[in-house]
């Protein structure tokens, strides 16, 4: 019973520090600094890409390293206070919850691929590196493609799954990270088609949300 008392305080702490690192909203305060409401301004969106196209490469950037950094924290926060196995999904979750409702910003956020990424490297080393760099890839140099940042996460997460099938990894770990990468990729999916239906869509491109006019 003392063991399971325990197992369980630990995973519930390791979400709560999951959720908050998760809620930092880097895109906001950066866009911010720069005198842009990051959510009137693109796709709507507190995330690297959004920044990258309305506020600047530089500050896109440093977003961009900052979500995946707190992934990986989630990762390691979560290892640390005791979560074995599987249960640092749990925590990993909670980060994707704090970066879709953070408690700093309104409860609004971004669609949490960074920090899915920041997951993948902690929890796959070498392998998350590769899969992370071909979603990267797919994202960045497929910008003439409908939709390249979903894309990414299909192309990002096909690369996982092959490479830990034929390097004998944690199949259960693959797994889960499949489930979140689903739930990303319906939030992001949900979001195009809600965008593309409303006022905030006008005067961007379909396929990415970049402005008709930059092209």
């Amino acid at each position: 019973m003392g063991e399971f008392v325990n197992s369980t305080a630990a995973v519930v702490a390791a979400m709560a520090v999951g959720y908050v690192l998760g809620a930092f909203p880097m895109a906001v305060w950066v866009s911010r600094r720069q005198g842009v409401d990051i959510y009137s301004v693109g796709t709507g969106l507190a995330g690297a890409s959004n920044v990258m196209r309305t506020v600047g490469r530089p500050q896109g950037a440093f977003v961009l390293i900052w979500d995946l950094v707190k992934g990986g924290l989630a990762v390691l926060a979560g290892w640390w206070i005791g979560a074995d196995g599987t249960q640092v999904l749990l925590p990993m979750s909670a980060v994707l919850m704090g970066h879709w409702f953070s408690v700093f910003s309104g409860f609004r956020g971004g669609d949490g691929m960074a920090p899915l990424g920041g997951f993948v490297i902690v929890l796959f080393g070498a392998t998350g590196v590769i899969t992370v760099v071909v979603a990267l890839l797919v994202a960045f140099g497929g910008q003439r493609m409908p939709y390249p940042s979903l894309l990414s996460l299909v192309f990002g997460y096909g690369t996982l799954a092959g490479l830990s099938l034929t390097r004998e990894g944690d199949m259960a770990l693959t797994a889960g990270v499949g489930g979140l990468t689903g739930l990303v990729l319906t939030r992001a999916i949900l979001g195009h088609v809600r965008r593309r239906h409303s006022h905030d869509w006008e005067g961007l491109d379909d396929s990415d949300g970049t402005p008709q006019n930059s092209r």
